[in-house]
């Protein structure tokens, strides 16, 4: 017996799913099973879900357990929250229905013993998962090889046979097994009851599945084949075969690299899942940068966590920096690079000779104005690129700017910026702070700062290129936790006299303490460097005195009110 199936329409994740149970000798088919493949943003948060279970035999109620156990977990398990993850979703409905099952049971002695088993398996995104109880089983042939994914529960002992235990309302106290893993294109998944796999067994299994590629005559010809060759039981087969993946999720992601180890400390000379470390570039708060070398000799950039930061929010924080790093295909900034041994959380980056900018400020490098106008447009280039992906950079600065041996520069370190993964139903806390006190903009600041935006990031560029010119700060360095004040930021020329006039105003324009009156995009920013003397921008040098002090006004009505008080008083006094 099976519940109502639906195919997905347009759906990235693909998957054809095939189903068959025969009743057998049995009087009764006390097995269920069924699938649901939900459309849009539903495939996407929850997935398709498939479930076998099978009514623990000779009580009169366990058809009526498994399949009262099947449809409520397709049914509630879409109706719990987009937030929680799948395997705590599957966890809360199955204890709901186990309780159910148990309460049944003890109300009549017809309904005695009313139990069943269940396997069910969740596809979503590029991830499996799995949940069991009980003696059917899951199956997984992938590039040809064949495993078994679940354990039977059974009693050991040699006078008790096929005997549960484990089963959905066997116990108040259930004890559910879940895994997960990785999925593959072409990944097929068989879940089935003991009357098939018990027949069968697992040769036969996996030479079927090799044989059909339609699930749906997989799924026959398993059921079909364990009742011809006289299984005692009922038969059911439920087959996933999976055809095309969606792109990885943030969620995705953040799951997979919650299952691995985090690294300890490492030294040169010291390996890892095939990666020899050759030096400690960089350590913040909560992460290293290594420079390491592969098996080939290939240099890379290993970034993972401090050894004391091993804890879920650091975890998710450095996954949602990989997946955004591996958005950005962009040749301004460093690639993601897949490495298959991957054991421990981190992950590695492409490794480019050459230093940032502000090592070259330290080494004593003067930037002349042509270097400076190259620079910030390439920089722009890159940043509009990623503007374009809804991603905030929310650090750019010198540190974060590197150019390498050819004179390409390179936009560094996502590990504070922000995107519209949020809405991934992902929250993360900092693990480092977002953005370098000097280089944020005024609206940043103050009681009730605004968020960062692409205007902030455009900001910390004018920053950038006017640190680079004057080795200043238009607002002056500004310390961490300080609440600084704005006033009218210092023109560049009094540190650069040879700085050219419609420059000056390109760099007041980006620094400029109100919004309104800085660039509004990185396209607008570059066709003003572009256009350079040819078009000059027209900034005002200074802010008009109330504008610089809004306060001032009422400053002066106070003082002029305190200074008539006072020769009142006097007048009436000499009176």
């Amino acid at each position: 017996m099976t519940a109502a199936t639906t195919a997905p329409k347009n759906a990235r994740l693909q998957a054809r799913i095939g189903h068959a149970s025969l009743t057998g000798p049995r009087p009764r088919n006390e097995d269920f099973c069924g699938a649901v493949t939900p459309d849009g943003a539903e495939l996407d948060t929850k997935g398709i879900l498939a479930v076998v279970a099978d009514g623990v035999g000779g009580h009169a109620n366990g058809r009526e357990a498994s399949e009262y156990t099947v449809r409520g977990l397709l049914s509630d398990y879409y109706a719990t929250p987009d937030t929680w993850a799948v395997n705590k979703a599957l966890d809360t409905v199955l204890n709901a229905l186990n309780r159910w099952l148990v309460s049944q049971a003890s109300r009549t002695r017809e309904a005695a013993g009313m139990a069943t088993t269940l396997s069910a398996i969740v596809v979503r995104g590029r991830r499996f998962y799995t949940a069991h109880v009980g003696d059917s089983r899951i199956y997984r042939l992938r590039d040809g090889r064949f495993e078994q994914l679940t354990t039977d529960h059974l009693w050991e002992h040699p006078e008790l046979k096929n005997v549960l235990s484990r089963a959905i309302g066997l116990d108040p106290h259930l004890s559910v097994d879940y895994a997960d893993g990785d999925l593959e294109p072409g990944d097929v998944f068989a879940l089935m009851s003991d009357g098939v796999w018990n027949q069968l067994g697992d040769k036969r299994i996996a030479d079927i599945l090799r044989s059909q590629d339609e699930p749906q005559a997989a799924a026959a010809r398993l059921a079909g084949e364990a009742e011809d060759g006289g299984s005692q039981d009922n038969c059911t087969a439920l087959v996933v075969r999976v055809d095309a993946l969606p792109p990885d999720r943030l969620r995705d992601t953040i799951a997979r690299l919650g299952q691995l180890t985090l690294p300890p400390r490492l030294k040169p000379g010291q390996e890892l899942d095939g990666l020899t470390v050759d030096a400690l570039l960089h350590e913040s708060i909560a992460t290293l940068l290594y420079r390491v070398h592969d098996g080939q000799g290939h240099p890379r950039v290993l970034k993972t966590l401090r050894p004391e930061r091993n804890d879920p929010e650091a975890s998710a924080a450095l996954a949602h920096e990989e997946w955004l790093a591996r958005r950005v295909n962009d040749a301004y900034f460093p690639q993601v690079i897949l490495h298959p041994a991957r054991a421990h959380l981190y992950y590695l980056m492409s490794w480019h000779e050459g230093a940032t900018l502000k090592a070259r400020l330290e080494s004593g490098h003067r930037f002349g104005l042509g270097e400076i106008v190259s620079l910030g447009e390439r920089l722009l280039k890159g940043l509009a690129g990623l503007h374009r992906l809804s991603i905030i950079h929310r650090d750019i600065k010198p540190d974060n700017l590197h150019l390498d041996n050819d004179g390409r520069l390179r936009i560094l370190d996502l590990g504070v910026a922000a995107s519209d993964s949020r809405g991934d139903g992902q929250q993360f806390h900092e693990i480092n702070n977002p953005g370098t006190p000097s280089y944020m903009a005024p609206e940043l600041y103050g009681p009730t700062p605004t968020a960062a935006n692409e205007q902030t990031d455009l900001y910390a560029v004018g920053v950038t290129l006017y640190e680079l010119l004057t080795r200043k700060y238009p607002y002056g360095e500004i310390e961490p936790f300080q609440n600084p004040k704005f006033g009218d930021p210092v023109p560049p020329t009094r540190f650069r006299p040879d700085i050219p006039a419609w420059m000056e105003a390109v760099l007041l324009k980006a620094v400029a303490r109100d919004p309104r009156a800085r660039f509004e995009t990185a396209e607008e920013f570059l066709l003003a460097l572009e256009r350079g003397a040819h078009r000059p921008l027209v900034v005002p040098r200074k802010s008009p005195l109330l504008q610089r002090d809004p306060q001032l006004g009422l400053k002066l009505l106070a003082a002029a009110s305190l200074t008539l008080n006072i020769l009142l008083i006097y007048l009436l006094l000499v009176r």
